[in-house]
């Protein structure tokens, strides 16, 4: 069990004020199967990629490049998928190109990663400006390959991993909740989760203890970048199609859900247990906002006002723990 720190009882604590005020709000259309069911299957996307903002961010870093990252990862299954396999014929062969499209998929984000990382490690090139450049490259490059298209029909195995069940769970949900637990365990009981900690507390400690800071950012944007694409399959099966522009207001959320569930701008602290309490939090007010049919933009407006009231709050304790 993670510990119930101060920080975390706070998130349960916003939580339960969260659901307790939108059920008055709205008790007919909030407190529904229907409504937690939405949430179940649009919480996963963001949570892979917010685990992905999570491991750079402990670095001290940031990367800006996990959307298109996703995007970009999605797009290259979708071609095979699109060029190998129709949806409306099954095929013996069909598992084959599935399995394809997935590892093309990997190996996509995996490179994206290893770059990041090369950019940052051994070029020196700071971690904003790297990915930056990096996002706008892979966006190009998608736009360039689609056309600004949408490459939809993806076979049933594919939309299955965003859409179905397994007794009764939905299964993306599941594939959160795995790749959530694997994240923990590498970062807890690895010694490069230590090292990632560890650089994000004191990079100078780091270099003088024997860690090798080059090895573990780019092993850091290296996992940034697999997460990623894994939320890009995921997104991907659940609209059924690939695109370019796919998910790009999601980066703003990211960020806002690490700080909110605890990951500190400068690197070193947080855990991806109170990052999955934040992302409840957040899906939570999307969810109930969106029923109240406030407007979008309102809602965006919002996160930005809720990432800054947060740094506001750490800034001013961490302040005070100085002065005590």
């Amino acid at each position: 069990m993670p510990e119930l720190n101060s920080e975390k009882k706070a998130l349960l604590g916003i939580l339960a004020g969260a659901l307790l005020i939108l059920s008055l709000l709205s008790p007919d259309s909030f407190l529904t199967v229907g409504t937690f069911q939405g949430m179940a299957f649009q919480l996963p996307e963001l949570g892979l990629l917010s685990m992905a903002m999570m491991v750079a961010m402990l670095t001290g870093g940031i990367n800006l490049s996990i959307i298109s990252t996703a995007n970009i990862s999605a797009i290259s299954a979708a071609l095979i998928l699109s060029r190998f396999v129709n949806p409306d014929v099954p095929a013996s062969g069909d598992a084959g190109y599935l399995f394809l499209a997935l590892v093309a998929a990997v190996l996509v984000a995996a490179f994206v990663g290893l770059f990041n990382g090369f950019l940052i490690a051994i070029l020196d090139i700071p971690p904003i400006l790297a990915t930056l450049g990096s996002m706008k490259l892979l966006q190009g490059l998608a736009f360039i390959v689609t056309k600004g298209y949408v490459i939809s029909g993806m076979p049933a195995g594919i939309v299955y991993i965003g859409n179905g069940s397994l007794a009764g769970i939905p299964f993306p949900l599941i594939l959160l909740l795995v790749f959530a637990v694997l994240l923990s365990i590498y970062l807890k009981h690895t010694p490069a989760g230590f090292t990632t900690f560890l650089m994000g507390s004191n990079p100078i400690a780091t270099r003088f203890s024997g860690v090798s800071n080059e090895k573990t950012i780019i092993l850091t944007y290296l996992v940034s970048g697999l997460f990623s694409g894994a939320a890009g399959i995921v997104m991907m099966s659940r609209f059924n199609s690939a695109k370019a522009g796919y998910g790009e207001s999601y980066l703003l959320v990211t960020v806002l859900a690490c700080v909110l569930g605890g990951i500190k701008s400068e690197g070193g602290f947080g855990d991806v247990a109170g990052l999955m309490l934040s992302l409840v939090i957040l899906q939570v007010l999307s969810s109930g906002l969106n029923l109240l049919g406030i407007s979008s933009f309102l809602t965006l407006a919002l996160w930005g006002a809720i990432m800054i009231a947060v740094m506001l709050m750490q800034f001013f304790f961490s302040r005070k723990q100085r002065i005590v």
